[in-house]
């Protein structure tokens, strides 16, 4: 099986594309064209208009998790592609909000209305449990905090009646691909930590070996001691190719760039990936 991903938003960008905050990837594997997630507005419709790219018949949309960088392109997609099913757990509608160094509050949920999202024909299948795409393709559902040196930031919240908690961020979720080479997991932000979210990929699968992982990592604001963590953690799990995104900060990137050496790879809006290398 030959896996495709080409990445249509991302923070940085090569290959006569646009970039912006945010993530969006098309991937094509198992006889499918899946989105996965949209960016934060239009950056991923230009790069498919400047590319001529069709995703007019893309058989479904899945949705990583409920922040505005990976869903607010979705209106715009869906304007181009007409009726698709979306794939995503039920708390991607929880009203989420950021608040950093002191800040007011600011929303950073998903900046449509449900609404008008189904009047262009979104077809909403929400579940906590994985969702199959295909008999190769699955999104890894809820993940399970396992390891004990991944946290979710303070900053990130959820109003929950009328007040602002801690975002558990229930919605974080990978896709999964089972190939004959490997597992290829592609992680939106990978909030409840890349590692919680590779080894949901392996229990949802059955398979250990994972040939690569790509996307955001949400390793930004980690310590010293998380990336040393998450770095042998990777490397005992045999990872073979890594490749960054989004939310991954360039600290972190660097470091897990001398860890990897030429299996690792920064991935970003252009990027233009077939599977295996």
């Amino acid at each position: 099986m030959k896996v495709r991903i080409t990445t249509l938003s991302e923070n940085s960008a090569g290959n006569n594309a646009v970039a912006e905050w945010g993530l969006g990837m098309l991937v094509e594997a198992d006889g499918k064209k899946i989105l996965f997630d949209t960016g934060a507005g239009t950056a991923a419709m230009l790069n498919v208009n400047g590319w001529n790219l069709d995703i007019t018949d893309i058989d479904a949309i899945v949705l990583s998790h409920g922040h505005y960088d990976h869903t607010g392109g979705l209106y715009e997609v869906l304007k181009r592609t007409g009726p698709k099913d979306i794939y995503a757990h039920p708390d991607i509608w929880a009203s989420k909000y950021g608040s950093m160094d002191g800040t007011p509050p600011r929303f950073i949920g998903i900046p449509h209305r449900r609404e008008a999202l189904e009047a262009l024909g979104a077809a909403f299948h929400l579940s906590r449990e994985p969702q199959k795409l295909s008999d190769a393709i699955t999104t890894t559902g809820e993940v399970p905090m396992q390891t004990d040196y991944e946290h979710i930031e303070a900053y990130l919240k959820a109003r929950e009646d009328g007040e602002l908690k801690p975002d558990p961020f229930n919605d974080d979720l990978s896709l999964v691909i089972d190939t004959d080479f490997g597992l290829v997991v592609v992680l939106g932000c990978a909030h409840r930590g890349i590692i919680n979210n590779l080894k949901q990929a392996q229990k949802v699968t059955g398979k250990e070996h994972i040939y690569a992982a790509i996307g955001g990592t949400h390793l930004l604001h980690a310590s010293q001691e998380r990336l040393e963590q998450t770095g042998v953690a990777l490397l005992e799990m045999g990872v073979e190719y890594l490749g960054v995104s989004h939310c991954t900060g360039f600290g972190a990137a660097a470091y897990l760039a001398t860890l990897f050496g030429d299996r690792f790879f920064q991935n970003n809006a252009g990027t233009r990936l077939e599977l295996p290398f």
